[in-house]
Formats: structure tokens, C-alpha cells, sequence
């Protein structure tokens, strides 16, 4: 099988594609808000007293609140910086995770500790990103985005239709360049009928 990520291309040839950040932030706010209601019931669950079920969002809210903002600006942030920039690299996700880390941060109410954590997010986030989220480093080795690559797993995919034509047969409305010669000769092997073929030329 071909390989799937084809020679690297120069940045001439790199087509950005356009990224709808609204979106991304409103996809990441509701997963964000999903996984700080998670921990916020792990809280609560912990509680050393008896306690109510509602006690999720009025005692430990601020959890779901602290996950749903920082991953809503996460999404938002790295893919405006991608569309300003016209780029998909580290820079986007470092100032995605910065800014997250950043409104974490904003808890605590302090600048050192807001500028801290958007520090400590943005150089771990970002050195994820540029080792492909492992020890070995980045699988990819093009600069594809995820557009061109899925366009070129579609193409590499494609089956040619000569092999359509070998599976499922020829006939039932399926007539490749030389059926008709076949079909003749398969009719007169089967039941020894000799078809010529009508002309509809005039002399």
C-alpha cells in the first residue's frame, strides 16, 4: 500500500485551509464542561459529611466552570491563531494553552499564578505537540493538514474500474469495451447459437 503521507511539501505548495473557530470553542466548551462536571462529582463524592446531589454545581461549580472556560479558549485561541496566521504548527497550540492555562489561573486571582499557570500549560502542551504526543517524536513527517490528508487516502483508495468489473461481473447493465464479443461467444459455447450482429448502417 502506498504510503499515506506522501513527500514533504514546500510551504509554496501548502494550501492553509480556513478554520471556524466559533465552532471549535463551542465543541470544546460543552467536552470541557463535561469532564469539569466529572470531577466536580469525584469531589463530592469524596465529601467527608453526607451532602445533596445539587451540591455538584452550588459547593464545587467552579470546577465546571474552570474546565468549561479553559477548554473553550483553548480551541478558540489555537484555531484563530492558526486562521491570523495562516499556519497549523506549535505556535498555535502554545498560545491556545498559554491563554488556557491562563484562565485556570484567573482562580486563584493573582498575576504570578495566572502568568504561571499559562507558562506551565503552554510548555507542556506545546512540547506534546511538537514530539506527536510521544517519546519517539512526531509519526507524520509531512507538513499535510487534515484535510489534504484524508483528499489523499480518498484518491489512494480509489479502485480502479476494471477491478469492479472483475468482482461483481460483467452484465445487468454492466457492458465493458468487448462485451458483446464475449457475450456471443459465451452464447454459442452454452447452447451452440451462433448471434450475428445486426447492423443499423444503411448501404
Amino acid at each position: 500500500m502506498a504510503n499515506p503521507y506522501p513527500i514533504k511539501r514546500t510551504p509554496e505548495e501548502h494550501h492553509f485551509h480556513q478554520k471556524d473557530a466559533l465552532k471549535s470553542g463551542v465543541n470544546g466548551a460543552l467536552i470541557g464542561g463535561g469532564a469539569g462536571f466529572f470531577a466536580s462529582a469525584i469531589q463530592n463524592s469524596l465529601a467527608k459529611r453526607n451532602i445533596g446531589p445539587w451540591t455538584v454545581f452550588t459547593k464545587t461549580g467552579g470546577t465546571i466552570a474552570t474546565f468549561t472556560a479553559a477548554a473553550a479558549v483553548y480551541n478558540f485561541s489555537r484555531d484563530a491563531t492558526a486562521n491570523l496566521r495562516e499556519k497549523d504548527d506549535t505556535v498555535n497550540v502554545a498560545v491556545g494553552s498559554f491563554l488556557a492555562g491562563s484562565a485556570i489561573g484567573l482562580r486563584v486571582g493573582r498575576i504570578a499564578s495566572i502568568l504561571g499557570y499559562g507558562a506551565l500549560c503552554s510548555v507542556i502542551l506545546s512540547t506534546l505537540e511538537y514530539t506527536g504526543g510521544g517519546i519517539r517524536g512526531r509519526r507524520q513527517v509531512s507538513d499535510l493538514d487534515e484535510y489534504e490528508r484524508k483528499e489523499f487516502m480518498r484518491n489512494n483508495r480509489r479502485r480502479p474500474i476494471e477491478e469492479t468489473i472483475t468482482n461483481i461481473e460483467e452484465g445487468r447493465g454492466i457492458a465493458p469495451p468487448g462485451y458483446e464479443e464475449r457475450r456471443r461467444e459465451r452464447l454459442k459455447e452454452k447452447y451452440g447459437v451462433e448471434i450475428n450482429p445486426v447492423s443499423a448502417t444503411v448501404g
